[in-house]
């Protein structure tokens, strides 16, 4: 349990630095914000989500901490409990205070291009599609399987040449062929 010693030590001496805080103590301030900004840092940070907001919220925390320490109560909660509370409600309160970032200018909206494709184009894709696999289907099936190995899979020439125990010209020339009939049955 010598973890828990460490964790409780540690408390406790956030604790009795806060406490010298409220007495205007600065070596003790600088010793909570060595010991706990990290922590309300990412606090904030999880909160807003923007880096700079969450540096502006930290600083409004620490310096709030050195106002109004002697508000700060152990009996309530532990030291690192209240600075967390505080980093947590100002960061949300920040948030609750940005307008959402939305477009003032509804005209802009109309700058912007819409990548889906149109209608029209989605369709004579459709067409090209069902013209290219009824041409691949007319071809011999050795063709037609190197082609698609070849083009659709990305395999190589030298890859196929292995796959299938054929002469690498062989495979070459095969595939120029089969490429050769495609393009007389999609220009018809």
């Amino acid at each position: 349990m010598p973890e828990l010693d460490a964790a409780a030590a540690a408390s406790h001496r956030l604790d009795e630095l806060l406490v010298r805080v409220a007495g205007g103590d600065r070596q003790a301030f600088e010793s909570v914000y060595q010991l706990s900004s990290g922590r309300l840092f990412a606090i904030c940070l999880h909160v807003l989500r923007d880096r700079s907001d969450a540096e502006e919220v930290l600083q409004d925390v620490f310096t709030t901490v050195w106002n109004k320490a002697a508000q700060f109560d152990r009996a309530k909660a532990a030291a690192m409990t209240w600075l967390s509370m505080m980093a947590r409600n100002r960061s949300i309160d920040r948030l609750r205070a940005t307008p959402p970032r939305a477009l003032d200018d509804l005209s802009v909206a109309e700058e912007i291009p819409d990548v889906a494709p149109q209608p029209a184009h989605a369709a004579e894709q459709a067409s090209d599609h069902a013209r290219l696999q009824d041409c691949l289907e007319s071809l011999e099936p050795r063709r037609r399987s190197l082609i698609r190995l070849a083009f659709l899979d990305g395999a190589s020439y030298e890859e196929l040449s292995r796959r299938i125990g054929s002469p690498l010209g062989s495979v070459k020339s095969w595939i120029r062929r089969g490429l050769g009939q495609l393009r007389v049955c999609l220009e018809r």
